[in-house]
């Protein structure tokens, strides 16, 4: 039989090694839509690691971003 976990707390990524808070989600174990005979992990019907880069994308802009704005050069003084 098909079983489905619903879940609530934080799990974590080892990509982005960073925790993601989850509330009230779906996890469930489905054939995987690129490969016919393997099984992937799922999180409220979507594939896990789509569902990291969507949740990544969502914390992404509150997070500062210093790489993407270079400070500018004061330069020596003699």
């Amino acid at each position: 039989k098909k079983q489905v976990i619903r879940c609530n707390g934080k799990i974590y990524c080892e990509d982005d090694r960073r925790k993601f808070a989850i509330k009230n989600v779906i996890f469930k174990i489905e054939k995987s839509s690129v490969h016919n005979n393997k099984l992937g992990l799922t999180i409220n019907r979507q594939p896990i690691g789509e569902w990291f880069k969507e949740q990544w994308e969502k914390l992404r802009p509150g997070l500062r971003q210093s790489a993407e704005e270079p400070r500018k050069s004061r330069g020596f003084k003699l």
